[in-house]
C-alpha cells in the first residue's frame, strides 16, 4: 500500500482560542470525518470503526488528557501500515490569544475564575509535549482565516501529494519576533539595507530596483551561494527522513527589503534545483509556498502563504490571491 492510499488520521490539538475548531471545520469540508474532544480511551475504537479519512480534535478541555498518552497512541497507530496518522498544533502569540478572548468575552476553560493569562500558561504547560512531536505547528497570529483554510486545503484536500515535503519560506522582521513555526533562521542584516534610500524605502524586496540594490553588496553573491547550497543539502535529507513539513525563516530589521528579495531568489533556486533534479512532480520532492509575514501585515499581500507549484520555470511568477501573478524581481530570475 503506498503513502497516498493510506488512510489519513489527523489529530488536531493546539491552544485554546488559536483556531483548532477552525482547523477541523475545514477538515470537515475536505470530507474528513470529525469529532471535538472524545475521551483519549476510545480514539483507538473510534479510528478501527471508520473508514474514512478522520479529523480528531484533542486539547486540555479533553477528559483524561495527558499528552504522553496521545504520543504513544499516535506511534501506535504509525505501526499500522494502512493508517497515515498526523498532528496538527495550532498556535498563537499570547496577545492574540487574550484579544480574541476579550473579543468573544469568553472564560478560558482551564481558568475560568482567574485571569486569562493564568490559563494560557496552564495550557502551554499541559499540552507543550505535543508541540514538540507535531508534524505541522501552524501559528495563526498573523493567519486570516481564508489563508489558514487555503492552507489546510492544499495539505490536506483530495489533490494533495502524499510524497512531497511541503516547504514554506518566510520573510520576518527581528524586532517584531521569529516566526515560532520556522525549523531553520537566517539573518541578511548584514546586507546593505534599501530602507535608507529615499527612493527604495517606499518599495519591496518584490521589487526590481530593491534587488539590484541589495544584490549590489560584495558579500551577496556568497551569501546567498552559501544560503542555497545548506537548504539544498538539507531539504533532500528533510524527505528521506520523511519529514512532511519544513519552514525556512530569513529575516531583516524590517521585514520589507531584503528579507523579502532573498526569499523570493531563494524559492526560484529550490524550484530550479528540482526541476534539474527531474523529481519536481515525482516521489521524495517538496513542494514551495512563500510567505512575507510583515508585507501580509500591512495589508500589501492579503494571502499570506502562496502556493508555488512551477517555481523555477519559464513563467517565474510569484501568484497572490488578491492581486494576481505578479513577475518576480529581474534579479530573482534564475537563467
Amino acid at each position: 500500500m503506498t503513502n497516498a492510499e493510506r488512510r489519513r488520521v489527523v489529530v488536531v490539538t493546539g491552544l485554546s482560542g488559536a483556531g483548532k475548531l477552525s482547523v477541523l471545520g475545514t477538515l470537515e469540508d475536505l470530507g474528513f470525518d470529525t469529532v471535538d474532544n472524545p475521551p483519549l480511551e476510545m480514539l483507538a475504537e473510534m479510528i478501527g470503526r471508520s473508514e474514512r479519512p478522520l479529523a480528531i480534535g484533542v486539547d486540555a478541555r479533553t477528559r483524561g488528557f495527558d499528552a504522553a498518552k496521545v504520543l504513544e497512541t499516535l506511534a501506535t497507530l504509525r505501526t499500522n501500515p494502512q493508517l497515515r496518522p498526523e498532528l496538527i498544533y495550532v498556535t498563537a502569540d499570547e496577545t492574540t490569544l487574550l484579544r480574541r478572548y476579550t473579543e468573544s468575552r469568553r472564560r478560558h476553560p482551564l481558568a475560568p475564575n482567574a485571569q486569562v493569562s493564568d490559563g494560557i500558561v496552564q495550557e502551554q504547560a499541559l499540552i507543550g509535549p505535543l508541540r514538540a512531536e507535531a508534524d505541522l505547528v501552524l501559528d495563526t497570529t498573523d493567519l486570516p482565516i481564508g489563508a489558514m483554510r487555503r492552507r489546510i486545503e492544499r495539505q490536506f484536500g483530495a489533490g494533495a501529494d502524499a510524497n512531497h515535503l511541503v516547504v514554506t519560506l518566510t520573510s520576518f522582521a527581528y524586532p517584531k519576533g521569529l516566526p515560532r513555526e520556522a525549523d531553520l533562521v537566517f539573518d541578511s542584516r548584514f546586507l546593505r539595507n534599501p530602507h535608507y534610500e529615499p527612493t527604495l524605502q517606499p518599495r519591496t524586496g518584490l521589487d526590481a530596483e530593491v534587488g539590484g540594490f541589495i544584490e549590489a553588496d560584495p558579500d551577496f553573491p556568497i551569501f546567498f551561494a552559501l544560503l542555497s547550497e545548506m537548504v539544498g543539502m538539507l531539504l533532500p535529507r528533510f524527505v528521506q527522513e520523511g519529514k512532511k513539513y519544513a519552514t525556512i525563516a530569513i529575516g531583516c530589521t524590517g521585514g520589507r527589503h531584503r528579507s523579502v528579495y532573498l526569499v523570493e531568489k531563494l524559492a526560484v533556486k529550490l524550484g530550479s534545483r528540482q526541476d534539474a533534479m527531474g523529481d519536481a512532480d515525482g516521489p521524495g520532492g517538496w513542494r514551495l509556498h512563500v510567505m512575507h509575514r510583515e508585507l501580509a501585515r500591512e495589508g500589501n499581500i492579503t494571502a499570506t502563504t502562496t502556493p508555488r507549484p512551477d517555481l523555477g520555470r519559464a513563467e517565474g511568477v510569484t501568484m497572490n490571491d488578491s492581486l494576481g501573478a505578479r513577475p518576480l524581481p529581474a534579479q530573482a530570475q534564475e537563467a
